[in-house]
């Protein structure tokens, strides 16, 4: 079950990347979910719960091997990610703003994202970036409806 953890964990492996493996995995996540067309709507948000549960399990598997948040694990981009995206349309530059502003908020952290960090286990890891993406997704939500 390690294995398994730690695969879904580094996002089959990307999260070894010497450079950057959050963006690296969110870069992962934004072209799955680009090429994947799926709807954003509830579709994408039951996807988004699944994938944010699954990425629990895995960190509190992985934080034993691995210790508290590593680096590695950049599960909890796809997550965030996904967040971002939410109720948004399909388009080039919904998905470069997102991107952009997801791998904002989560490298800044702004309250109260850092406060999701010091949650137990997987919650930890994962919370502070679905919260990145809810950061995300409501300023491209704007910026979607006045400029866009």
């Amino acid at each position: 079950m390690e294995r398994i953890a730690a695969a879904l964990a580094s996002t089959l492996y990307s999260g070894y990347s010497p450079v950057a493996p959050g963006t690296v995995g969110a870069v992962v996540a934004a072209l799955l979910l680009w090429y994947s067309g799926i709807d954003q709507g509830v579709p994408l948000l039951v996807l988004a719960v699944f994938v944010s549960l699954a990425g629990v399990w895995a960190g509190k598997r992985v934080e034993k091997i691995w210790g508290p948040d590593p680096g590695r694990f950049n599960w909890d981009e796809v997550a965030g990610m996904m967040v971002s995206l939410l109720f948004l349309p399909h388009t080039v530059p919904v998905f470069v703003l997102a991107f952009v502003a997801f791998r904002f908020f989560d490298i800044v952290k702004p309250f109260p994202v850092n406060r999701f960090e010091a949650f137990p286990h997987g919650w930890g890891i994962m919370g502070d970036d679905i919260m990145a993406g809810l950061y995300a997704n409501i300023v491209v939500q704007i910026l979607a409806r006045t400029v866009l």
